[in-house]
């Protein structure tokens, strides 16, 4: 059992001096992953502020033999954004949410029973220790004579602080719109079909309900490769280093995801030294292979490098050595060639860490849900199968599922928009349409291709171009939604890359501005780029690739072009405001006309940008 000793900034220095500020007993339990979204064995500020304490969840007991229009199990972001739209005008209905936040290790603050990642995403915590890596200068607080774990409680504290506004507007959410939030393990029972869930308290009692549907939206946990020994101390996922208890010196990760990059950037720029052991010979090609465009994954790897990371190329861990008697000797981990054997004789054998993360991908968390009880049969990967209406085959029909349980792309936007297609679908009847009439829902049952697809299955603007959300869909739809990188830079991109143009037969263009080039840009962070893949004979823009400051604010507008067919014309005409990022659009823009002009500009952007860098100011 950890115990964290969490002052607020405002009483650092005197809880240093006093050495009296409140303990929260914090419990994680990473081996019974259950309903999964975040995982950090956090609590909350000591701070006195007028702040309400989270008892919006009742017992198991007290809903006992109760049955309501709609269950959803897991209280993620998902699961949490469909309980209200059920919940609210039109569909009102009666609404219980279910969730398990201690099976996960859980944002716990065991002197209230709070759960502070209600509501959150899975990448909730990694996403605040980045921004907190920003606001707080961890050289400068060590060069003021504080100790490394007095250092860490303060950042763990702005983590808790920024988890708990989250938390706390969702209890208010919930509370407004009348759900029923209840605590406890949710499991389909074996002879009520469909229709009747168990749900398991802390004390092991079991209480039974009914729901006329229900939605499964429990998300996904790390998937973890054998012959690593996780133990949540020393050898983590990239879920349960959010126990992690102390600031280490040393970090080890395996991986060249979006995850493992998130990771390295905000341990490095915590001031810990970085290795980051990748499998590809070439870092940009693993990029790459995960949608990024070729330049901008480029821009990634620079930084990385220029940052001080070290990368251990078409490497793989081959042995772990872990010290048992000594928690400060370091963990030495042998390395081998990718597939195995020997590297080459230059390359590293061995790499020295105080702690190392494995951050190799996920997989849908739906083990313990006793879905056989339903009649549903998950795939190899434990996936749940959904037709176009994001309906599982169950006994019964009335089980929907959304988010990362479906499998790819584990994105918390695209999960949302799924929960509010599933809710559309299943309560079509409480739709109306213009003119005042009922949607019918046995003509919509049916799409005009045939298929069993909705026009309810739809969210937003984007119905107006007939995107569904089902998994089939989005994989074979690259202007289905944005990919935002949340790395320091972070990198976005919405559409198509120069080279998926070129194999659907696109004569594409490229037109870049860099971050130097424009007032903003060149001032406050000059290190990036931003890209507009166009057609040729058209103008018209195919896809938008950013990376640096911003980059996933700045690609909603880029969707915005893509999705609206505009051209390079356009965004010519177009007036941006002055010292904006935005003015990078009209540069890149002014780039595709004018190539050669470009290349030139940029090589003097770069050239001077390079000398900065190196702090040579001539």
């Amino acid at each position: 059992m950890h115990r964290y000793h969490l002052p607020s900034l405002a009483s650092f220095a005197i809880a240093i001096i006093s050495q009296s500020c409140h303990a929260f007993q914090l419990t994680p339990n990473p081996s019974k992953l259950h309903h999964h979204r975040l995982s950090s064995s956090t609590s909350t500020s000591t701070s006195t502020s007028s702040t309400t304490v989270l008892h919006a969840a009742v017992s198991p007991g007290s809903i006992s033999d109760k049955s309501y229009d709609l269950a959803v199990i897991g209280a993620g972001p998902v699961g949490v954004s469909a309980a209200l739209l059920a919940a609210r005008a039109p569909h009102n209905r009666n609404v219980i949410l279910i969730d398990a936040p201690r099976a996960s290790g859980a944002l716990m603050n065991e002197a209230t029973g709070e759960d502070l990642s209600l509501g959150g995403p899975t990448g909730l915590f990694s996403k605040a220790l980045r921004d907190t890596s920003k606001r707080i200068s961890v050289t400068s607080l060590k060069g003021m004579g504080l100790r490394d774990d007095s250092v860490w409680n303060e950042i763990v504290t702005n983590c808790v602080e920024l988890a708990s506004f989250n938390a706390r507007d969702t209890v208010r959410q919930l509370e407004y719109a009348g759900v029923t939030y209840v605590q406890g393990y949710a499991a389909f029972a074996d002879s009520g079909g469909s229709s009747s869930l168990f749900i398991t308290d802390v004390d092991q009692s079991i209480a039974t309900l009914r729901a006329d549907k229900i939605l499964i939206a429990t998300g996904s946990t790390p998937f973890r490769p054998g012959g690593i020994p996780f133990d949540g101390k020393r050898v983590f996922d990239s879920d349960s280093i959010n126990t992690l208890t102390y600031l280490p010196k040393s970090v080890a990760i395996t991986g060249s995801g979006i995850i493992a990059i998130e990771f390295a950037k905000i341990f490095k720029n915590l001031g810990s030294d970085v290795t980051l052991i990748i499998r590809d010979n070439i870092p940009r090609n693993a990029l790459m292979k995960i949608g990024l465009d070729k330049d901008i994954a480029a821009t990634l790897v620079a930084d990385l490098v220029r940052s001080g990371i070290k990368i251990e190329r078409g490497a793989q861990v081959k042995k772990f050595h872990i010290p048992k008697d000594n928690d400060k000797a370091p963990i030495i981990l042998d390395l081998e060639a990718k597939g195995g054997g020997p590297r080459s004789p230059t390359a590293a054998t061995d790499v020295k860490c105080d702690i190392y993360i494995a951050a190799v991908g996920r997989k849908p968390n739906t083990a313990n849900l006793n879905l056989a009880g339903a009649g549903i049969r998950p795939d190899s990967y434990g996936g749940i199968e959904v037709d176009s209406r994001l309906q599982a085959k169950a006994n019964g029909g009335d089980v929907y599922a959304a988010g990362d349980v479906l499998g790819r792309p584990f994105l918390a936007s695209t999960g949302m928009a799924q929960g509010y297609a599933a809710i559309q679908n299943m309560f079509a009847e409480d739709l109306v349409e213009e003119n005042g009439a009922a949607v019918d829902k046995e003509d919509d049952d049916e799409s005009e291709d045939g298929t069993d697809g909705s026009n309810a299955c739809k969210i937003g603007e984007i119905c107006m171009t007939g995107e569904n959300f089902d998994p089939k869909s989005l994989a074979s739809n690259p202007f289905a939604f944005p990919i935002g990188v949340w790395s320091s830079p972070e990198a976005s991109y919405y559409g198509l890359s120069s080279q998926q143009c070129q194999e659907m037969g696109i004569d594409a263009g490229e037109g870049v501005a860099l971050y130097s080039e424009c007032l903003r840009g060149l001032v406050f962070s000059p290190n990036g780029l931003l890209k507009l893949v166009f057609d040729k004979e058209t103008g018209q823009i195919m896809g938008v690739h950013i990376c640096g400051d911003d980059a996933c604010e700045l690609i909603h507008y880029g969707m915005e072009l893509v999705k609206a067919e505009r051209t390079i014309e356009d965004v010519l005409t177009n007036l941006y405001s002055a010292v904006t990022f935005h003015e990078m659009y009209r540069i890149a823009a002014l780039a595709a006309e004018d190539p050669v002009g470009a290349r030139k500009r940029r090589a003097a952007a770069g050239k001077a940008l390079v000398r900065r860098n190196r702090g040579d100011t001539s």
